[in-house]
Protein backbone atom coordinates (compact mmCIF):
# COMPACT_ATOMS: atom_id res chain seq x y z
CA UNK A 1 0.00 0.00 0.00
CA UNK A 2 1.42 3.29 -1.03
CA UNK A 3 0.31 6.34 1.33
CA UNK A 4 -0.05 9.70 0.53
CA UNK A 5 -0.63 13.15 1.33
CA UNK A 6 -4.29 14.52 0.70
CA UNK A 7 -2.76 17.24 -2.08
CA UNK A 8 -0.73 13.74 -3.03
CA UNK A 9 -4.19 12.32 -4.10
CA UNK A 10 -5.92 15.00 -5.43
CA UNK A 11 -3.30 15.30 -8.12
CA UNK A 12 -3.42 11.39 -8.65
CA UNK A 13 -6.82 11.10 -8.52
CA UNK A 14 -6.48 13.99 -11.87
CA UNK A 15 -3.77 11.50 -13.56
CA UNK A 16 -5.43 8.61 -13.45
CA UNK A 17 -8.87 8.34 -14.63
CA UNK A 18 -9.35 5.12 -13.90
CA UNK A 19 -8.64 5.30 -10.14
CA UNK A 20 -11.21 4.41 -7.81
CA UNK A 21 -12.15 6.72 -5.21
CA UNK A 22 -13.90 5.43 -2.05
CA UNK A 23 -14.92 7.06 0.86
CA UNK A 24 -14.38 4.28 3.65
CA UNK A 25 -16.19 6.31 6.74
CA UNK A 26 -19.69 5.32 7.97
CA UNK A 27 -22.46 6.93 6.01
CA UNK A 28 -23.35 9.32 8.91
CA UNK A 29 -19.84 11.19 8.19
CA UNK A 30 -20.01 10.53 4.75
CA UNK A 31 -23.64 12.42 4.38
CA UNK A 32 -23.43 15.02 7.30
CA UNK A 33 -19.93 15.91 7.15
CA UNK A 34 -19.17 16.08 3.80
CA UNK A 35 -17.14 13.88 1.53
CA UNK A 36 -14.31 14.26 -1.39
CA UNK A 37 -16.06 15.45 -4.63
CA UNK A 38 -15.89 12.16 -6.59
CA UNK A 39 -15.39 9.40 -3.74
CA UNK A 40 -17.84 6.77 -3.81
CA UNK A 41 -19.22 5.42 0.02
CA UNK A 42 -18.25 1.86 0.92
CA UNK A 43 -18.22 1.92 5.07
CA UNK A 44 -15.72 0.14 5.85
CA UNK A 45 -17.36 -0.21 9.29
CA UNK A 46 -20.43 1.10 10.61
CA UNK A 47 -23.13 2.03 13.43
CA UNK A 48 -24.84 1.03 15.90
CA UNK A 49 -22.26 -1.83 16.37
CA UNK A 50 -18.80 -0.48 14.25
CA UNK A 51 -17.87 -3.82 13.43
CA UNK A 52 -16.31 -3.81 10.04
CA UNK A 53 -18.38 -4.44 7.21
CA UNK A 54 -17.97 -8.42 5.96
CA UNK A 55 -19.25 -7.23 2.46
CA UNK A 56 -16.30 -4.38 2.28
CA UNK A 57 -14.18 -5.88 -0.05
CA UNK A 58 -16.69 -7.81 -2.12
CA UNK A 59 -18.96 -4.20 -2.23
CA UNK A 60 -14.91 -2.55 -3.85
CA UNK A 61 -14.63 -5.41 -5.90
CA UNK A 62 -18.34 -4.66 -7.31
CA UNK A 63 -17.09 -0.86 -7.99
CA UNK A 64 -14.08 -1.71 -9.69
CA UNK A 65 -15.13 -4.14 -12.17
CA UNK A 66 -13.36 -6.75 -13.91
CA UNK A 67 -9.89 -5.51 -13.55
CA UNK A 68 -10.28 -5.07 -10.02
CA UNK A 69 -6.85 -6.50 -9.07
CA UNK A 70 -4.83 -3.94 -11.09
CA UNK A 71 -7.31 -1.28 -11.26
CA UNK A 72 -6.04 1.89 -8.49
CA UNK A 73 -8.16 2.34 -5.78
CA UNK A 74 -7.57 5.55 -3.37
CA UNK A 75 -8.91 5.03 0.11
CA UNK A 76 -9.90 8.07 2.18
CA UNK A 77 -11.85 7.95 5.96
CA UNK A 78 -11.56 10.71 8.52
CA UNK A 79 -7.87 10.56 9.86
CA UNK A 80 -6.27 7.47 7.95
CA UNK A 81 -6.50 4.77 10.11
CA UNK A 82 -9.36 2.90 9.06
CA UNK A 83 -8.75 3.70 5.10
CA UNK A 84 -5.20 1.99 6.36
CA UNK A 85 -7.08 -0.76 7.57
CA UNK A 86 -9.26 -1.45 4.67
CA UNK A 87 -6.83 -1.11 2.49
CA UNK A 88 -4.65 -3.96 4.37
CA UNK A 89 -7.58 -5.96 3.49
CA UNK A 90 -7.96 -5.11 -0.60
CA UNK A 91 -4.27 -6.33 -0.25
CA UNK A 92 -4.85 -9.59 0.94
CA UNK A 93 -8.21 -10.23 -1.46
CA UNK A 94 -5.44 -9.67 -3.76
CA UNK A 95 -5.69 -5.71 -5.26
CA UNK A 96 -2.42 -4.52 -5.88
CA UNK A 97 -2.53 -0.71 -6.36
CA UNK A 98 -4.18 0.72 -2.81
CA UNK A 99 -3.55 4.02 -2.03
CA UNK A 100 -4.03 5.52 1.56
CA UNK A 101 -4.91 9.68 1.97
CA UNK A 102 -2.96 9.95 5.35
CA UNK A 103 -4.50 12.56 7.55
CA UNK A 104 -8.17 11.71 5.58
CA UNK A 105 -10.68 13.76 5.25
CA UNK A 106 -10.70 15.78 8.48
CA UNK A 107 -7.21 15.31 10.03
CA UNK A 108 -5.98 14.74 13.39
CA UNK A 109 -7.09 16.44 16.29
CA UNK A 110 -5.29 19.86 17.29
CA UNK A 111 -5.03 21.10 20.92
CA UNK A 112 -8.54 21.86 21.60
CA UNK A 113 -9.69 17.97 20.29
CA UNK A 114 -11.23 19.74 16.95
CA UNK A 115 -10.25 18.57 13.40
CA UNK A 116 -9.71 20.55 10.56
CA UNK A 117 -7.28 22.77 11.79
CA UNK A 118 -3.96 20.38 11.19
CA UNK A 119 -4.13 18.24 8.09
CA UNK A 120 -6.33 16.52 5.80
CA UNK A 121 -8.38 16.98 2.33
CA UNK A 122 -10.76 19.96 4.31
CA UNK A 123 -7.98 21.68 6.04
CA UNK A 124 -6.03 21.68 2.52
CA UNK A 125 -8.94 22.88 0.08
CA UNK A 126 -9.12 19.99 -1.92
CA UNK A 127 -12.99 20.27 -3.76
CA UNK A 128 -15.47 18.39 -0.93
CA UNK A 129 -18.92 18.73 -0.65
CA UNK A 130 -21.91 18.06 1.36
CA UNK A 131 -24.97 16.16 0.93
Amino acid sequence: MEHLEPRQAYEFLKRSSDALFVDCRSEMEYLFVGHPVGALHVAWNDGPDWEVNPHFVGQVKRLAGTNHTTRPVVLICRSGNRSQEAGAALERAGFTRVYNVVHGFEGELNEEHRRNSVAGWRFEGLPWEQC
